[in-house]
């Protein structure tokens, strides 16, 4: 796949009468994003696991920017609760026009220790989210004739990475789901694209030492939350750019 140069710049957006669902909002990449996007004007539902504490904590600070927020628990291995989400935002905000479908399990496997426990809990939490809710909230998008749909990939979907056989098969998943819909949605002024990062700190999904894995890293240091969200946010930004993977690297991966 030929890779989108993308400049960044100022974001001059304003998000004011727009809805935005952040997954795995509660912390890291998810939790900047959503930040960011209240930042810019949206309203914003938070859609975390386990962390409750800190979803309510970002709730609050985005009620005192002057935005609507809330909180919303959901497991997203229960196809069920996934619904429950995406019906509960439309419920309660009257809409969603920004999807940011965020949230991934990421447990170190290697090939003959994978269980198919673990390859299908995988597969639930990583792709079949990303599906549901934007069946659910398309729909909405197509109407109105403005959407944003985003997937947070990773480089294991074109290296394979390091954490096993069934996360970077998930992570490519995406990477078909991004082209189906962006083909399909663009006339509706509706964008998809995903964004892969790779060695991002404060996600706990770091496979080893910090030190050790700077050396790999061209730039020198590891990535961080607000580097990924600020693409993320130039995405929302933009209407030209769809159907496009965007790494986030730090210039490990030429792409």
């Amino acid at each position: 796949m030929k890779q989108q140069l993308l400049f960044m710049k100022e974001l001059t957006m304003d998000l004011h009468g727009k809805v935005a669902l952040v997954t795995g909002a509660s912390s890291g990449i998810g939790y900047e994003t959503a930040r960011r996007l209240a930042e810019q004007g949206a309203d914003v539902v938070i859609g975390y696991g386990q962390q409750a504490k800190p979803a309510q904590e970002l709730v609050d600070s985005i009620k005192l920017m002057g935005r609507r927020a809330l909180a919303v628990q959901a497991d997203l291995g229960d196809a069920d609760q996934v619904t429950k989400l995406a019906d509960t935002a439309l419920a309660e905000m009257g809409r969603v026009d920004i999807l940011i479908s965020n949230a991934g399990r990421g447990q170190q496997m290697k090939l003959e220790q994978l269980t198919q426990e673990e390859w299908d809990t995988t597969m639930n939490i990583n792709v079949r989210p990303s599906f549901l809710l934007s069946q659910r909230l398309v729909p909405g998008m197509r109407d109105r004739g403005w959407g944003r749909i985003i997937f947070v990939s990773s480089v294991a979907a074109f290296t394979g990475g390091i954490v096993g056989p069934h996360y970077a098969t998930s992570k490519a998943a995406l990477l078909g789901l991004t082209h189906s819909l962006a083909s399909t949605l663009a006339q509706h002024g509706i964008t998809v694209n995903a964004v892969a990062p790779a060695l991002i700190e404060q996600t706990g999904m770091l496979p080893g030492a910090p030190a050790e894995l700077i050396q790999r890293i061209p730039v020198g240091r590891l990535g961080t939350p607000a580097d990924v969200a600020e693409i993320i946010l130039s995405l929302v930004d933009n209407s030209y750019i769809t159907n496009q993977t965007l790494l986030i690297d730090g210039g490990m991966y030429p792409h």
